[in-house]
């Protein structure tokens, strides 16, 4: 890391983050409606956006900073199976075109705004609603965390904030400005900012890969001397275990776990609140299905961005926190300039999913905990209003983790997350397909599948922790390492299965489901849908 800061990538950086603040707020104007006092205007931008635009979004909402920091500091970290997060990305897509159509048309058709909706007006459940609202509130917080994680990452290279002795407000005030700027331009536009935003995003990031996977080979003499540094590098001895570092090509042994971790976080991904909240903001059914078809670009991107793991190690970077190689490797390579463009691929890949997550963890709270709850004759204005009071709420909690928690403990609680996430497919994806399930029976499998979840990732201990060190442990009955995630999934589906048969036998109420099957397919111009949705958005006196 270069002493004291770095003038002009700090330049260029923030002549990035100005525009995109810019563009946030007069995102506000972009296609605004005559009723902008909604949750379906201000949360899911109108519902709106066509095949490109929804493109961006999605790619802006899943590829996020942590990503760009975190996948190749992975591959930096431990070798091939830093590579897992390039086949559960191919895996999601053919998974996701089969449902995503179905929960975007009844959501349409219902005025569903979050996943809970569906659930609540599928089982008439508003406890299986309220554990699912629940889990994705808990399952985004960290995830928010993670982006100024990114964000305070490139701050550090770049040499704001001064050293480790500096006051924690001169050294936080630059993050802080940055969590200022996206608490008030989401305030203000909404969906529309972050959407707008994606644009600028998604460009900076291709072009920055771009040019790192050929020039940085370049300057380090080729992919071949990239492997052979790298292999060379995982076969030294890590102190702390006593083992390899890691290995160029997974071995044997690692396979239950990469499988099982590449197809666990595949069926999570679009479970996220932040990935739904993209996927209803669409103006078709036919938009999600040209998406699904179009995105595995991305995971080529992907696969690049985690040679960038091989690289830092050639290029001899040495950092004690993982998360700084990337970034440090794009400081040491680049001219200052370019290194300032990367920079800012970074930080705009920070604000554009912490705002669609914020977003999306507000209107879980408004729709299914206030208005389920406490409020239940609350008008659309008044929804739209809590909601974009929670969303800075939302901010500032994860604002609050990463400033007073070691970084290392947002990042185990992502990994927590996404187990979390992971026990309401049940409900969410069995449900857009069978009503048989019934919904006591989806309650208590989400609850075994959370609590065994939890107790078996805290008993996971590494090199550095005690506890939440990892999110594989053994799998009772196979005795291979697995994801715990997919673990819990398996106990899930089997208590809800045991427990509906057994259910169903004693005759139980199973509420009311209000969808009916020609729901699943409705697009926006079929007859009647329309008419639902005026019925949904209107303002009530």
């Amino acid at each position: 890391m270069t002493d004291g800061v770095n003038g002009v990538a700090l330049g260029v950086f923030v002549l990035f983050f100005v525009a995109v603040t810019v563009m946030g707020f007069l995102a506000a104007r972009w296609r605004r409606a005559e009723n902008e006092h909604s949750l379906d205007e201000w949360g899911l931008g109108g519902r709106s956006f066509g095949t490109w635009v929804t493109w961006f979004l999605l790619g802006g909402d899943v590829y996020t900073a942590y990503t760009f920091v975190a996948v190749p500091a992975a591959v930096y970290a431990a070798g091939a199976a830093g590579f897992f997060a390039v086949p559960y990305t191919i895996l999601v897509y053919p998974l996701i075109f089969t449902f995503l159509p179905r929960l975007w048309s009844v959501s349409h058709k219902h005025g569903y705004v979050t996943t809970s909706d569906f659930v609540r007006g599928r089982f008439g459940s508003k406890g299986l609603s309220l554990a699912v609202a629940v889990t994705g509130i808990l399952a985004t917080m960290p995830y928010i965390a993670l982006q100024l994680v990114g964000i305070q990452a490139v701050l550090d290279v770049m040499g704001v904030g001064g050293g480790e002795n500096t006051h924690w407000f001169v050294k936080d005030l630059p993050l802080l400005i940055a969590f200022g700027v996206l608490a008030a331009y989401t305030y203000s536009s909404g969906l529309r900012a972050p959407a707008m935003i994606a644009f600028v995003k998604d460009a900076l990031v291709y072009l920055v890969i771009a040019v790192a996977i050929v020039y940085i080979p370049i300057k380090l003499g080729g992919f071949d001397e990239i492997f052979a540094k790298a292999g060379e590098a995982y076969e030294q001895t890590n102190p702390a275990t006593g083992k390899p570092r890691g290995a160029l090509v997974s071995g044997p042994t690692a396979q239950w776990t990469y499988a099982t971790l590449a197809l666990g976080s595949a069926m999570a991904m679009f479970m996220y609140p932040h990935s739904i909240t993209a996927t209803l903001s669409s103006r078709g059914r036919e938009v999600i299905r040209r998406n699904t078809t179009v995105m595995p670009l991305y995971t080529l991107m992907l696969g690049l961005l985690a040679l960038l793991g091989f690289m830092a190690i050639a290029a001899g970077i040495q950092v004690k926190n993982g998360q700084l190689a990337i970034p440090q490797l794009f400081e040491t390579m680049f001219p200052d300039w370019f290194a300032g463009v990367a920079f800012a691929a970074i930080g705009i890949g920070a604000l554009v999913p912490a705002a669609i997550m914020s977003i999306a963890a507000a209107n879980l709270f408004t729709r299914n905990i206030y208005k389920d709850f406490i409020k239940k004759d609350a008008t659309p204005a008044q929804e739209t209003k809590v909601s974009k009071i929670v969303s800075l709420l939302v901010k500032v909690g994860a604002l609050a983790f990463v400033l007073t928690m070691d970084k290392t403990v947002a990042i185990n609680f992502q990994l927590l997350g996404g187990i979390w996430i992971l026990q309401t497919f049940p409900a969410l994806v069995g449900g857009l397909f069978t009503r048989w399930f019934h919904r006591w029976a989806l309650l208590a499998g989400w609850a075994v599948g959370m609590v065994y979840g939890t107790i078996a990732a805290y008993g996971v201990a590494s090199p550095t922790q005690k506890h939440f060190g990892g999110s594989s442990a053994e799998i009772p009955g196979i005795g291979e390492i697995g994801y715990i995630g997919l673990t819990a999934f398996v106990l899930n589906v089997a208590v809800t299965v045991v427990l509906t048969f057994v259910l169903k036998a004693l005759k139980a109420p199973e509420g009311i489901d209000e969808t009916s099957p020609s729901d699943y397919t409705a697009d926006a111009g079929d007859p009647g849908v329309q008419v639902e949705m005026e019925k949904v958005t209107a303002p009530t006196h």
